[in-house]
């Protein structure tokens, strides 16, 4: 899978979460979606993308993300 499509479904996936006004349980949520909806290559394909660079990641994403690893 593209790695522009799986930042466009983080994203998704953090715009979903981001109406949750306490941050922390917002990026618990991003990050257990992850964990139970992605395949582990999608989810190791994300995550080094955030270590590389993140580009194009929300806040959101980023912070759940940042938690996988």
């Amino acid at each position: 899978m593209k790695i522009e499509r799986l930042v466009k479904m983080a994203n998704d996936i953090s715009d979903f979460f981001n109406a949750e006004s306490d941050k922390e349980v917002a990026t618990e949520g991003v990050k257990s979606h992850i964990m139970r909806a992605w395949e582990p290559r999608m989810r190791q394909a994300i995550i080094a993308y955030y270590q590389e660079s993140g580009d194009g990641l929300s806040e959101l994403a980023k912070a759940a993300v940042a938690r996988l690893t």
